[in-house]
């Protein structure tokens, strides 16, 4: 399929595949309808390469996941039909008994979207009888083998076949070439996916069981030579399978209802009857309920999309059929295979002669039509023999087989393709029986026994079984069998006018579309592969007139076209025809045929068409075509994408100008909906502002909640962060005792947050601090200056510390340790000490020596002046006489190091803050002065008088 799709026809061997495609791309670049028209004799392959087109179709057509189901549809509804029109007979194990005509249609993509199933002349005649090694149709067979015990019980039937005398007369039950088992899977499997419902299902296996046990139904003759049913018990399953009353059918199976002008008499029917009306009943059920299948497929298929739709028709019908014993069936058959191969030949050779003529084109090999060894068509003669039967049928009085024959005699003996016994002579006579005439076919004699021929034209149902069919409660005999019909009195029309009129409804479809033709050839008669009959197969070429088609289209000319098509189809190709060509489209084909280059033995110019000879030149100018289809479909493209898009651009452009407008209408509305707002909040807000002293009333109630909301949202941004911030928002008038409250909970709360925030370490210290308050505030300068810095634990690390000093006050825990200026008592000379303080004493350290030791019992007191310098003098008892005097020192954190003192000491009291001077102990005896004044620079020194003078620096700026 790969290989042969899109490639052109004659690129690669025939091929059915390469007849499809040819057929689907002409379809879809001429948008016209086509039909592939299979003939060939049963056993030929007709059936078969209709399968194979269809599957092409299947996997080659453009598909869509939407149309997957049509798709099946169309490819399933095959094994149905064969299951129910289909029987194996001497030539074929799957002969199609009936004609099939299938419409595929396609949608403007090239998609299948559905389809239509015509059929033709059902062989109702094999339900009830068979030739020695024939079959019934598949169905039964299938449904034997292949349905589940539980559908087999419900339909009362048993797996063997010859149990059934419907199914065991041509002894042909089992074939080993057909797997029954596995038909009926592939069966039931194509009823889901074409839309049965089980309720359809029930009722067609229970039509299709009842001609079974309609089949088994025995009538026996009582002693006053009636038909009687001494075994009711297929007559009880055939009831309830078709929902009629037992009794009833009983009687109409037996009896037969006449109608008078005003009454209905009811008269016994002889044995011989009984099994006709048995017969006849079996053969309507089944023909009519094939032609429901059939529609229901078609129901199936149908497309409801009725867009304008183009089809690929396939003809597959019974092929030309020629048995030892050949009835009314093979008759219509070959009758229908005559008519074919009279179209086949008036639309290839004669066609071709008389448009070779009508173009005025000079052709060499007319002489094939007239020599051409063909059989002459004997569409009158089967005509003539049809009115005869049908006359026959109607006319009034006994009619038989033998009348039938003998009128042929009279009316058809003069024609040279017909003969009888009576009117072959001696040496045919032999081979023609009594009550046989033979026809000369296109494809060899065929012997018809007219026994049986009126009875299946007539094809008549008794009305009294008609009438309970009619009543019938199986919805699918219901659809078949209608009321209306027992009101219509007139006669239904015979079976070989029914056949001849659908006959001619084919023609008129197959010769209103492009055919294309596949001609099937039989290459033995015992249906095994890979064995070919020398003469079988040359009398079928001969008697199809391959040969003479051969020679036809090899002397002929391959392709034709009429200028319009032609030119409408290549005219991108020369600059002068495209796009649009103004002058006749002759000479418009002629410019462009010259343009690519033919030569003139490669073409003819007829009045109306162009005629191409060799396929060669087609073809190149098809892929000239194709180049150039790609260019012009990019440029197309192009202009198509800037319209599209230039389109896209202005209806976006419209769309941003009207939600523009629509928008600034939405904003201008927005902005007088909210002035107007705000005119009445400033209206409220002046009432409220007017009124803003007086009691909370409605004039002023919304002024005042907005003045505290907006003061306490305002607040939030302006609270104190630290205990030392004393700014905060000034409230309006009528929330001053709110805003004060809130001021003293806000300070309240930075106070606890501050303290929760406060360490022990940090607590001691800032107690520390309140001691240095109670010293110092007010007395000494510098104090004010020294509250934002916080105490140390110590100024000195351990580290500083000589280790000989650490060894000497091991047995003591350093408190506190700070670097100090000692002044000696007596020359006043400055040292660099350490001031160390533990929990009993301060030390007085040098390096690794202790100069001094002051316990904490034997401190009488400390002094510093009121000035900013940072003298401090510790005060010993002059009794004592393991002090050598005071200790004047200075040092950086006067402050700290005083507060550190007294509280190791505890006693607050000890300090002094002095003005002016100070007296100090410098030996048993004698004692010095430390005067204190301010002065420009900061200085310390011995004055004149033997005085110890501290000079601070002027403090700036106002006290």
């Amino acid at each position: 399929m790969e290989l042969y799709q899109g490639v052109n026809f004659f690129e690669l061997p025939p091929h059915v595949y390469a007849i499809a495609d040819n057929a689907y791309r002409m379809m879809c670049s001429e948008l016209n309808n086509h039909l592939i028209l299979i003939s060939g004799e049963s056993g030929a392959g007709k059936t078969e390469a209709s399968k194979k087109i269809l599957q092409y179709f299947a996997v080659t057509c453009p598909m869509t996941e939407s149309l997957q189901t049509a798709r099946d549809r169309l490819l399933l509804s095959n094994p149905v039909l064969e299951a129910f029109g289909n029987a194996r007979t001497l030539r074929n194990d799957n002969s199609s008994r009936f004609g099939k005509y299938m419409d595929i249609q396609f949608d403007f993509k090239g998609i299948p979207v559905g389809g239509h199933i015509i059929s033709y002349l059902i062989e109702k005649s094999r339900v009830v009888y068979q030739n020695q090694g024939e079959r019934n149709f598949h169905i039964f067979y299938q449904l034997l083998e292949g349905g589940e015990e539980e559908l087999l019980a419900y339909l009362g039937l048993e797996r063997d076949p010859q149990l059934y005398k419907y199914l065991s007369q041509g002894h042909c039950a089992k074939e080993s070439s057909i797997n029954d088992k596995n038909d009926w899977k592939t069966v039931s499997n194509a009823f889901s996916v074409i839309d049965f419902t089980e309720d359809d299902l029930e009722n067609l296996f229970g039509i299709i069981a009842s001609v079974l046990h309609l089949g088994n139904v025995c009538f026996e003759e009582n002693h006053q030579g009636r038909a009687a049913v001494p075994h009711t018990h297929e007559i009880e399953w055939i009831a309830k399978l078709l929902g009629v009353h037992s009794s009833v059918l009983l009687e109409a199976l037996t009896h037969r209802k006449i109608e008078a002008k005003t009454e209905e008499v009811i008269c016994p029917l002889t044995l011989e009857l009984s099994v006709c009306a048995r017969d006849a009943m079996a053969k309507a059920v089944y023909g009519r309920t094939f032609t429901w299948l059939v529609n229901k497929i078609n129901s199936s298929l149908v497309n409801k999309d009725f867009t304008k739709k183009t089809v690929i028709g396939l003809l597959d019908i019974y092929g030309f059929e020629v048995f030892d014993k050949n009835g009314f069936e093979q008759f219509c058959i070959n009758y229908c295979n005559e008519k074919l191969q009279q179209l086949l030949i008036e639309r290839t050779l004669k066609a071709e002669q008389a448009e070779y003529e009508m173009e005025g084109i000079e052709w060499e090999p007319i002489q094939y039509f007239n020599n051409k060894i063909i059989c002459d068509l004997v569409e009158e003669r089967h005509k003539g023999i049809i009115s005869i039967l049908n006359e026959e049928c109607t006319r009034p009085g006994p009619a038989t087989d033998l009348s039938f024959l003998e009128k042929l005699e009279e009316k058809v003996g003069k024609h040279a393709h017909f003969q009888t016994r009576k009117l072959a002579g001696p040496k045919g006579r032999k081979r023609i029986g009594w009550m046989e005439f033979r026809l000369f076919h296109y494809a060899g004699e065929v012997t018809y026994c007219t026994k049986g021929f009126l009875e299946k034209n007539n094809d008549l149902l008794y009305r009294h079984l008609k009438e309970v069919l009619c009543r019938s409660k199986n919805s699918i005999l219901k659809e078949c069998f209608l009321v209306a019909e027992l009101e219509n009195r007139r006669r239904p029309p015979t079976v070989g006018t029914q056949f001849k009129n659908s006959l001619s409804s084919l023609l008129e479809i197959l010769t209103s579309k492009e055919p294309s033709y596949i001609r099937c050839i039989k290459p033995n008669e015992k249906k095994e592969p890979s064995q070919f009959d020398d003469f079988l197969i040359r009398h079928q070429v001969k008697y199809l007139g391959l040969m003479e088609h051969l020679r036809v289209r090899r002397a002929g000319f391959a392709y034709r076209r009429k200028y319009e098509h032609f030119l409408q189809r290549y005219k991108s190709l020369c600059p002068d025809t495209w796009p649009h060509w103004h002058g006749p489209p002759a000479e418009g084909v002629e410019r462009l045929i010259k343009y690519i280059g033919y030569k003139p033995e490669e073409y003819k110019l007829g009045r109306t068409k162009i005629f191409i000879r060799f396929p060669r030149t087609l073809f190149a100018t098809e892929d000239a075509f194709e180049f150039s289809k790609h260019q012009l479909v990019a440029r197309i493209q192009a202009t198509y994408k800037g319209c599209l898009e230039r389109r896209a651009y202005l209806k976006k452009r419209q769309a941003a100008i009207k939600l523009e407008a629509h928008w600034r209408g939405a904003l201008a509305r927005k902005e007088a909906k909210r002035r107007k707002w705000a005119v009445q909040i400033i209206r409220k807000f002046i009432a409220g502002f007017i009124n803003r002293n007086k009691p909370l009333c409605p004039e002023n109630e919304e002024f005042i909640v907005f003045v505290r909301k907006n003061y306490i949202l305002n607040l939030r941004y302006h609270v104190p962060k630290s205990v030392l911030d004393k700014s905060w928002l000034m409230p309006p008038g009528i929330l001053e005792n709110a805003s004060d409250l809130l001021r003293k909970m806000c300070m309240r709360n930075l106070v606890r947050k501050y303290c929760r925030g406060i360490t022990a370490e940090r607590k001691a210290l800032m107690r520390q601090k309140v001691v240095t308050s109670e010293i110092f505030r007010g007395k000494k300068e510098g104090y004010a200056e020294s509250l934002n810095q916080p105490f140390a634990n110590s100024r000195i690390d351990e580290g500083d510390i000589n280790p000989k000093v650490l060894q000497l006050i091991s047995h003591e825990k350093i408190q506190y340790g700070i670097p100090v200026i000692k002044y000696d008592r007596k020359g006043f000379k400055a040292r660099q000490r350490q001031l160390i303080l533990t929990q009993r004493a301060a030390y007085v350290v040098e390096l690794a020596k202790i100069k001094q030791k002051i316990e904490y019992s034997a401190l009488k007191g400390v002094s510093t002046s009121s000035l900013s310098d940072g003298i401090l003098v510790m005060h010993v008892s002059p009794e004592d006489n393991k002090q050598k005097g005071d200790a004047i020192l200075q040092c950086e954190h006067v402050f700290e190091a005083v507060t550190k003192l007294v509280v190791l000491a505890k006693e607050e009291n000890l300090v002094n803050v002095v003005q002016g001077s100070l007296q100090f102990y410098i030996s048993p005896g004698k004692e010095g002065t430390i005067v204190f004044y301010t002065g420009p620079e900061e200085q310390i020194y011995k004055d004149k008088n033997g005085q110890l003078t501290v000079v601070s620096g002027w403090v700036w700026g106002p006290r």
